[in-house]
């Protein structure tokens, strides 16, 4: 996949294909010396620079700037801290932020959370990425990003006029910040220093093109051979190198994706049984246990539950 439209379409799958969670845990700003941090819980997590500047301390890397729109997105959950002062080792108050009903001089505007992803192809996904993933504001192939940040902005400063506590953001960021994950995915699907993982996978070419004919087809006969003879590869360097590139067997792959695809299409208000062939299963039962061991529940819950959600009513 050379082109940025190739990269993209598959983009939009790969978005499609995770569950995410995104929940801000407080907005609002700094002023003078402090410390911060979203470590320890077990989740990845975000901070976002709505205003002013501060540094992001994570252990055996440098110090980061980080100035108005720029974002990292800690996809483990890895030691760090965001602070007022480019010393790690400097001591400084935790705690303090105050309601950003507007920017005070010499203060930063953030707004941290979390994120949490559900599902197996959510962490075919995300394993591709690094622990750090930068957000730059000057960054060209992100600038659109500015606009979610800036939404941000201005719903942080309206709960702020309002005296609302910075600990109990409005619901809206967490959905702007599930937003920004787009960008992100976007932006680490154009580099070329994923790690593992579905990303990983479509970055080479030969192994894009099998990825491609899988999703076009996937009730073909998938067999390693299969795959193998697909990209003119003996089966155990076939084999090898898929692994390596993705951090899976190519039958555990197989299986992950016709489940996605067959609940994307139980979504669409296909049948089961349509599904299931669609995705190369004549047996119901051998489908259900698929799908159920992969997707978490029965293929008829889901649809059940889909369906429910997409006709509830929604409120204005």
């Amino acid at each position: 996949m050379d082109s940025a439209a190739d990269t993209d379409r598959l983009v939009h799958w790969l978005i499609d294909s995770i569950e995410l969670e995104a929940a801000a845990f407080h907005v609002g700003q700094y002023c003078g010396r402090w410390r911060a941090s979203t470590a320890g819980r077990g989740l990845g997590s975000y901070h976002l620079v709505l205003h002013g500047t501060c540094w992001l301390h994570v252990a055996g890397r440098a110090p980061l700037r980080l100035g108005p729109r720029d974002g990292v997105f800690l996809l483990r959950d890895i030691d760090h801290f965001i602070s007022s002062d480019p010393d790690p080792a400097a001591p400084l108050p935790s705690g303090g932020m105050q309601p950003l009903h507007a920017a005070v001089p010499e203060s930063t505007g953030l707004a941290c959370g979390f994120f949490q992803f559900h599902g197996a192809l959510s962490t075919l996904v995300v394993d591709s990425f690094p622990d750090v993933v930068e957000l730059r504001a000057d960054d060209a192939s992100i600038r659109a990003a500015g606009t979610v940040f800036d939404l941000m902005l201005a719903e942080a400063q309206a709960e702020g006029q309002k005296g609302a506590d910075p600990d109990l953001p409005p619901p809206l960021v967490s959905r702007l910040a599930g937003l920004l994950f787009f960008y992100v995915t976007r932006h680490v699907a154009r580099r070329h220093d994923v790690l593992s993982g579905l990303l990983a996978l479509a970055r080479r070419p030969d192994f894009a093109m099998l990825l491609e004919r899988m999703m076009a087809d996937p009730g073909h006969d998938w067999s390693t051979d299969a795959m193998a003879r697909a990209v003119h590869m003996s089966r155990s360097s076939f084999y090898k190198h898929f692994v390596d590139a993705s951090g899976q067997p190519p039958a555990q792959f197989l299986l992950l994706l016709r489940m996605k695809i067959a609940a994307q299409r139980l979504h669409g208000g296909e049948t089961i049984e349509r599904a299931a062939e669609h995705v190369g299963y004549r047996s119901h039962a051998a489908f259900s246990r698929a799908f159920h061991r992969v997707i978490g529940e029965p293929p008829g819950a889901f649809r059940r539950q889909r369906r429910a959600r997409d006709t509830a009513p929604q409120l204005n």
